[in-house]
């Protein structure tokens, strides 16, 4: 058993994710623990009431709802009856401090793997908040292992064989998304749920730059269409060329309710929480440069160890046009005109020319006779590169850096330590 715990900011959107997907037969209500009506006799309205009536006993917690996914791998699917489910959530909710509490547990049947869901509030029936402060660690996970032991469920951390359980079973972390291997709502509704509260991205374009690591796109229609004039938003999973693969999925259709409204205000108060972190992008980009690069794939490639993503923007002739940054240590977006005008496609550009060019330089004085000295006979002009050379300038890279790095933002290195840092040139630092 795999528990996954999230806190989500809106009791409505939580609520309509899971209503709707039992409205559609995807999903069931089986139990509602600590309310006064047996789960079949609940209204909508009942079930927020409930949870609402503690939630406002405690007006400064900022966070006041929990909500957990158990997944259970797919061998296990003939003993998951609805007793059983109930038993171990009702068990797993009283281990982590919570069995007091009202919550509600939804059976999902839209994915390849068995699961339920639980949502509950953190607001007791005195106003206290129950502590969260590392739950999954300190509670969540002997819990597990109780259980697993208990009900004899193959253990999350199991490594033999055929019962070791896969990514893309247990899938319910963001990860891009391939068009016909997975639900395409849930897998949309996934990744929205990772970037849109955690990334400062000021822009559609900018939230766009994030959801395109994930194959998704945010699409508000052509300039003076329907979507467009009426400020509707669709989404659909694309290919890496930006290729609409999927049908759009309105923006209402999804339980967090991701519209063009919604994002704008967004952006606008991204603003101003983005711009303390401007610097340490500009630093990550600095000590990329510092290995010299000679093309936007080898920038990317240096970028990448620092956890940056660089989305390249061109022209339909194919020319660059414009760059933005993915700082994923801070989740935050810029363009690189934001950044500096140094940061721009253009200066970027003309940066990796003159290294490519010195690089030619060097590789070619290597084979200078040491009689020779007219080493100026073979110096390259920007217009005699190599075509491939030129080609790898603007090459397009998009790839998102999921995993470890021990690149500067992991460090976050202090003015002082990164003077000590041999042949670091101070002259870029602000």
């Amino acid at each position: 058993m795999r528990p996954q715990i999230t806190f989500p900011a809106s009791l409505s959107r939580a609520l309509n994710y899971h209503e709707k997907k039992v409205q559609k037969g995807t999903a069931k209500l089986l139990h509602a623990h600590n309310f006064f009506k047996a789960p079949e006799a609940l209204s909508f309205g009942d079930k927020k009431g409930r949870f609402m009536n503690l939630m406002d006993l405690n007006d400064r917690a900022k966070t006041k709802l929990i909500h957990i996914s158990l997944n259970f791998h797919p061998s296990e699917k003939e003993k998951l009856s609805k007793e059983f489910y109930i038993d171990v959530a009702d068990k797993y909710m009283d281990k982590i401090g919570m069995g007091n509490q009202p919550y509600l547990v939804y059976q999902h049947e839209d994915a390849g793997h068995p699961h339920i869901h639980v949502l509950a509030p953190l607001i007791k029936s005195d106003g206290r908040r129950i502590a969260t402060h590392n739950i999954a660690r300190n509670l969540s996970e002997p819990a597990r292992k109780e259980i697993e032991q208990e009900f004899g469920l193959i253990p999350a951390d199991k490594k033999d064989g055929e019962k070791e359980y896969s990514q893309e079973q247990l899938a319910i972390s963001p990860q891009r998304i391939m068009a016909g291997k997975s639900e395409v709502q849930r897998s949309i509704t996934n990744v929205l749920d990772h970037v849109l509260d955690k990334y400062k991205y000021t822009s559609l374009n900018e939230l766009n730059a994030v959801l395109k690591l994930y194959n998704v796109k945010a699409d508000n229609g052509v300039e003076g269409g329907r979507i467009h004039s009426f400020k509707g938003l669709n989404y659909v999973v694309i290919d890496s060329d930006g290729k609409a693969l999927t049908k759009p999925i309105k923006a209402s259709s999804f339980h967090n309710k991701p519209t063009l409204a919604f994002i704008e205000k967004k952006a606008e108060a991204n603003i101003k929480l983005r711009e303390s972190y401007k610097q340490n992008l500009k630093i990550a980009i600095e000590w990329s440069f510092r290995s010299k690069p000679g093309s936007l794939s080898e920038l990317a490639k240096y970028l990448k160890k620092e956890k940056v993503s660089m989305v390249i923007r061109r022209s339909e002739k194919g020319q660059v046009y414009g760059l933005t940054y993915i700082d994923h240590f801070n989740k935050t977006v810029f363009n690189g005109s934001d950044l500096g005008r140094e940061y721009s496609a253009k200066k970027i550009l003309e940066r990796l020319s003159e290294i490519q060019q010195l690089k030619q330089e060097k590789d070619l004085q290597k084979n200078v006779p040491e009689h020779e000295t007219k080493p100026k006979e073979y110096a390259i002009s920007n217009e005699e590169l190599p075509g491939k050379a030129v080609e790898k300038i603007i090459e397009q890279v998009v790839e998102p850096d999921t995993g470890e790095s021990n690149g500067i933002n992991k460090e976050m290195l202090t003015n002082e330590a990164r003077k000590k840092k041999k042949g670091f040139n101070k002259q870029w630092e602000m």
